[in-house]
């Protein structure tokens, strides 16, 4: 089955400020990667294919899949992992990296591996906005997933961390903000796992 939408979950940084010898998307919340709840979440929209762009270091499809998420994978294709050797020159090369294999596509919704709580709710609720560019929301706060339509993708940035942030000042008129359930918490240092493992909990029960 095809679909005009991609999802591209960037998972290329090096996450130095988690420290400890361990990088934060291979450690081991409520009894799998942090990487393998995100990747899961993406699949289990059901929305599109997915493109996961890895860097400093690699993931791969988790061996856990819930059902659903290998309903997604029957329905659209295996994940497509792609290497952006560029990784350290900032988040955008790794989403450049995603768009160089999404022609044809009419839209991406960008995801990143290190928000496990992001729910395959918010996904969906972004995929279905309209709108240029189209945010996810959480309370008051704007996070990810983030719609970019194709038309908009030479817009962005080649280098850098600012992603597409850049947009949503210099085309405010474009951006559509979407409420979502979940949280877009990051695991950023060894400090938010307790906060990640607690919003997990409910999800895990629920696998």
């Amino acid at each position: 089955m095809s679909s005009p939408t991609r999802l591209v979950l960037l998972a290329g940084g090096a996450g130095r400020r988690f420290g400890g010898g361990e990088h934060k998307l291979t450690t081991v919340v409520c009894g799998r990667p942090v990487a393998d709840w995100a990747v899961e979440a993406a699949l289990e929209s059901h929305v599109g294919p997915l493109v996961v762009v890895t860097g400093s270091t690699t993931i791969g499809l988790p061996a856990d899949l819930s059902p659903r998420a290998r309903e997604s994978i029957a329905t659209f294709g295996e994940p497509r992992f792609v290497h952006n050797p560029e990784w350290d020159d900032g988040m955008a090369t790794s989403l450049q990296a995603a768009l160089s294999v999404c022609d044809g596509a009419e839209s991406v919704i960008v995801g990143l591996a290190d928000q496990p709580c992001v729910t395959p709710e918010a996904w969906r609720a972004v995929a279905e906005s309209h709108s240029p560019i189209a945010v996810a929301t959480y309370g008051s706060r704007r996070g990810n997933p983030v719609r970019l339509h194709a038309a908009l993708w030479p817009n962005l940035p080649r280098t850098g961390d600012e992603g597409a942030r850049g947009l949503f000042r210099s085309h405010p008129e474009l951006v559509e903000e979407v409420a979502c359930s979940g949280s877009a918490l990051d695991v950023d240092t060894r400090d938010d796992i307790a906060l990640v493992e607690e919003c997990l909990a409910s999800r895990k029960r629920n696998r």
